[in-house]
């Protein structure tokens, strides 16, 4: 079954809508604007979580409805509604005919058409059922507690989504995707008598529960988030001052993600808010540095067959060999800018309105291998996992904090330390690049990126880098 038909079925058939009226319609609404669709979804969502061995939450919802956007030069038109009939869409269409009036515009140019998938339809809420889910992760916490018997709390859950999605334009041209998404995460606090630290970790993916279930796959979760708890207990007080810093592949492509990918969304560029705006072909990092936004890898968190708008996501270059060479567009900043649309504009829900956001953004791999990136270090910081962080788009100022990090002293990676942040400024922090892993790696597949207040899944990575003269805050005395 296509991905039109089967979409029909929760929008026309079930919902009730005409197909042939709603098309009618939304030619009506948008008629003398810029650009503009109608973006229906049907999602079921659920969550279940289990902490010591007992259900501490679970959760299933179902919810449906309808955006419509008018566009009218830089202006948009948007309302919503959870109800999906003939009388909510006239009363919508009413509201977007305001961004047009006292002119006319000429409708964009549609996204091209796709027949690629990138992922299954399979709904990951089907099966198995409720009791399998919680079974696993019982088993997930008798599993790590046998492991060490430090383990004092465990907590885990393991969350599923199941989306569909139709957009329809002014032209009568229909675009429709089928998007399964699960994620699945273990942490666990450990102590060693007053002193108490944690660690966590996690995986998903646009793909079905069944790699869950095997035991080879949980099992590496929490040994993995024990792994990193049994570290940070025997962690010391983070140096602090300005020092080469090594970061490890993976995860923390995060610091790469907020500090460096934000700036780079067309809509901060096109309003000169972002610290690289007016920087477009001219060098803004070290030689080797290519970063890449990539919405193509299969099955990957960030991945998206089209994006919100029915653009077909791509993988864009973003800076190459140091040189920024390219944004991240949705449809509206991208005409604005003269520029085509990458297949990044993205939406939370019906509810809100697509704007320019990452899927999944790393950096290339180097020709440097890690032992040979870490001998070159006297003295230094080693990041391999991150926590929370803050960024400001506009200067490109971050902070973040380390989860699991090590002093670096004479090539050798030291004791683990605790406390330790990055502070620095995103642009600066690119041309301190010095050398750059072999080693590239895709994080496990559990970041979720906010803006404006929506929140969408994406996937983030990067090799291991030297990065030489960043600020670390530290709690030794």
């Amino acid at each position: 079954m296509s991905r039109l038909a089967e979409t029909d079925t929760f929008f026309f058939e079930r919902a009730g809508l005409d197909r042939e009226r709603t098309q009618r319609l939304v030619a009506d609404a948008l008629a003398g604007s810029d650009d503009g669709e109608l973006f229906l979804e049907y999602r079921l969502s659920e969550s279940i979580s289990v902490d010591d061995g007992r259900v501490k939450s679970a959760s299933y919802d179902a919810a449906q409805g309808f955006g419509l956007r008018a566009i009218s030069g830089e202006a948009q038109g948007y309302a919503h509604a959870s109800e999906l009939s003939e009388r909510a869409l006239k009363r919508a269409a009413e509201t977007v005919k305001a961004v047009r009036a006292g002119r006319s515009g000429t409708m964009a140019e549609p996204p091209a058409g796709t027949n690629r998938q990138l992922y299954e339809p399979i709904n990951p809420l089907a099966d198995p059922g409720f009791e399998a889910k919680v079974k696993l992760l019982t088993q997930i916490d008798a599993y790590a507690r046998a492991k060490d018997s430090r383990v004092r709390q465990v907590m885990t859950s393991i969350a599923g989504e199941w989306q569909a999605v139709q957009i329809i334009r002014a032209d009568g041209i229909r675009v429709a995707d089928v998007r399964p998404l699960v994620r699945l995460n273990v942490a666990l606090v450990v102590g060693d008598g007053d002193r108490q630290e944690t660690g966590s970790h996690g995986s998903g993916g646009r793909v079905s529960y069944e790699q869950f279930l095997d035991p080879t796959n949980w099992q590496a979760s929490v040994d993995e988030a024990l792994r990193q708890a049994l570290v940070n207990l025997g962690s010391v007080p983070a140096p602090a001052g300005e020092m080469t810093v090594v970061l490890g592949p993976g995860w923390p492509g995060i610091l790469l993600h907020e500090a460096i990918g934000h700036g780079l969304e067309g809509d901060f560029n096109r309003k000169q808010t972002s610290a690289f705006a007016g920087l477009f072909g001219q060098r803004i990092g070290a030689k080797g540095v290519t970063v890449v936004d990539d919405g193509t890898i299969l099955n990957r968190r960030g991945s998206l067959t089209v994006d919100d708008e029915g653009t077909p996501s791509q993988r864009t270059v973003l800076i190459e060999d140091g040189v920024l060479v390219g944004f991240m567009q949705d449809r509206l900043n991208a005409r604005l800018m003269g520029m085509r649309a990458t297949g990044n504009g993205r939406r939370q829900s019906f509810a809100h309105a697509p704007m320019p956001r990452m899927t999944n953004t790393y950096m290339l791999a180097g020709e440097h291998a890690p032992e040979e990136i870490l001998k070159s270090v006297k003295r230094g910081l080693y990041a391999v996992n991150f926590g929370g962080g803050q960024v400001d788009i506009t200067s490109g100022k971050f902070v973040f904090s380390c989860t699991e990090a090590y002093k670096i002293e004479d090539g050798k990676i030291g004791p683990a330390v605790k406390g330790a942040t990055l502070i620095g400024n995103g642009p600066d922090a690119l041309t301190r690049v010095k050398m750059i892993g072999n080693d590239l790696q895709l994080d496990p597949g559990i970041g979720t990126c906010g803006k404006d207040g929506q929140g969408v899944p994406v996937g983030v990575g990067q090799p291991s880098l030297l990065l030489e003269s960043l600020t670390v805050g530290g709690t030794a005395s």
